[in-house]
């Protein structure tokens, strides 16, 4: 080898070094950068010079020219990627799933004046006290007052709880907003991959980064399946319907029902019309075909249900405030109410305090108490709203309330029989009400409870399940960490391997500059002896 060929030799080994340097410091430089993917340097063998081949000698005379750069190439592992993001996925279901438990239980448990547990035990001791004393007129007061406290307090609680599912319908425009988001720059990323790769040379890796970090932030929140071209797109599906083809994005939509719920739907894979003006509709019909989660479809990990925090929201937020009519079909209730676990508690709620009003108005009636004054409801409890109502509809929370005229005059309520005799034994079925056990939270419950238990044992049911779903997600969240660190041993950048990284690729660059300093002289001493 000539020294002209040993200073180009000399010349590669320093230019692949400092490119490695590079990418070692590039990956140093984004330790904590999310979504990064660590780097290699991938080297190889220049081409060689060959001076004769092996039909001319014994062996083939060859000069090698050096070493090469080939790539920087990211160091992922595919499958490793996929475990992650289910369990990613499956994680973020359990998580809503439990928050929304521990959110209702702050609900149920409210304290100070809208305390609805104080204000059933309240309501409770009043009867037993009315029941001792019928005709006391303080206690026939406390037994009004404290109606209309159960009534305003359990107004609150519903409300709170419908309140909460509009917060968790604006969570689904959120999420559904940031997954079309999401689609639209996966787009502009494969393009962009595709344009830098075409020619085979170089890898868009932080573009590839981006695109990797979407997938993940996807993954959460719903099921997705995704591959990649030869070419370097990606294509995604959620719940198996296309996503992003390549090119192509395809939106995903929204339907409004009368509650103002939110319905997320495909309008590529249904048909729509045009009204008169010029608006693209669809039918509710079509919304029903295009919709992405098959909500009917039974909570299984066996059958990836239970992936995804989008599914969970709508799930645990259903479709519509519920009410204890619901509780009636069995087979309905399972398929409707009991997956959302805020329409299952408005459901058994509204049972508590539809039933107490019905039982207390039964009882009164049947003892011929009125409030005294003509062509008016004469029941303690009334509804706000009969509209197109028999008189066993409508006997729902919100629209319950205590008469009027009763709340002016209590005294209306006497508890005396036609005899002036004390009618001590309506006050004791007033009591015995409270004590029967023959209520059930729903429809699927064995227990049977007392309108005094009936509220504790609700409260009950809620901190039990909420204790099964953190188990269930402390289970699912390990799971995901465990898949977390298989995964960041692959792509993850290590401070300490990359500093060793760049005390071997330094010393090499020293190496090459030493060699071609060498040469260099040897060249200088050969020009200065022969050119004299």
């Amino acid at each position: 080898m000539s020294l002209l060929s040993g200073l180009y030799v000399g010349t590669t080994a320093l230019r692949v070094a400092s490119d490695a340097l590079n990418t070692t410091s590039h990956n140093l430089s984004n330790t904590d950068t999310k979504g990064y993917t660590r780097q290699q340097v991938s080297q190889s063998t220049r081409h060689y010079n060959v001076l004769s081949d092996a039909s001319v000698s014994v062996a083939a005379k060859e000069i090698g020219m050096g070493v090469r750069y080939a790539e920087t190439r990211q160091v992922r592992d595919f499958f490793l990627d996929q475990i992650y993001r289910r369990e990613s996925g499956r994680s973020a279901f359990y998580e809503v799933s439990y928050e929304g438990l521990v959110h209702i239980q702050d609900l149920l448990g409210e304290s100070g004046d809208r305390n609805f547990a104080e204000a059933i035990e309240d309501y409770w001791k009043t009867i037993q006290e009315l029941a001792n004393d019928p005709s006391s007129a303080v206690t026939q007061g406390l037994f009004i007052s404290k109606a209309q406290t159960l009534i305003e307090r359990a107004t609150n609680v519903y409300n709170s709880l419908v309140d909460y599912q509009g917060n968790l319908n604006n969570e689904v425009k959120k999420d559904v907003d940031k997954i079309n988001d999401y689609g639209k720059r996966l787009v502009e990323l494969n393009n962009q991959i595709a344009k830098i790769e075409c020619g085979g040379i170089e890898h868009a890796n932080d573009f590839r980064d981006e695109r990797n970090y979407i997938l993940d932030q996807l993954s959460e929140l719903c099921d997705i399946s995704y591959t990649e071209d030869p070419d370097g797109y990606v294509s995604v599906q959620i719940e198996g319907v296309d996503f992003v083809k390549r090119t192509t994005f395809y939106e995903m939509k929204l339907d409004e029902n009368e509650y103002g719920y939110y319905t997320p739907f495909w309008p590529h894979i249904i048909e729509s019309t045009v009204n008169a003006e010029g608006e693209v509709v669809y039918t509710p019909e079509e919304v029903a075909k295009g919709r992405v989660f098959n909500l009917d479809r039974e909570i299984s990990t066996e059958a990836n249900t239970d992936v995804g925090r989008l599914r969970s929201i709508l799930y645990a937020r259903g479709d519509h405030p519920a009410d204890c009519s619901e509780l009636e079909d069995v087979e309905e209730y399972n398929r409707t109410i009991a997956p959302s676990i805020i329409m299952n508690v408005q459901a058994e709620f509204d049972k508590l305090i539809s039933s107490i009003a019905l039982e207390i108005n039964k009882i009164l009636k049947d003892a011929g108490y009125t409030d005294g004054t003509a062509n008016t409801d004469n029941s303690v409890f009334v509804r706000i709203n009969t509209e197109g109502m028999s008189d066993t509809e409508g006997w729902h929370v919100g629209n319950i309330a205590v008469n009027q005229n009763f709340l002016k005059q209590p005294a209306l309520l006497n508890f005396v029989k036609g005899d002036d005799e004390v009618d001590h034994e309506t006050a004791t079925k007033l009591k015995e009400a409270f004590e029967k056990e023959e209520y059930t939270l729903n429809p699927n419950t064995g227990k049977r409870s007392a309108f005094k238990d009936f509220y504790g044992d609700l409260v009950i049911q809620v901190s039990n399940t909420g204790e099964v779903n953190k188990l269930l997600y402390d289970y699912q969240l390990d799971t995901q960490e465990e898949a977390n660190f298989a995964r960041e041993q692959v792509l993850g950048v290590s401070s300490d391997e990359e500093l060793q990284s760049m005390i071997r690729f330094q010393n090499a660059y020293n190496v090459a500059s030493r060699y071609i300093t060498t040469l260099n002289s040897m060249l200088e001493n050969m020009l200065n002896q022969f050119g004299a």
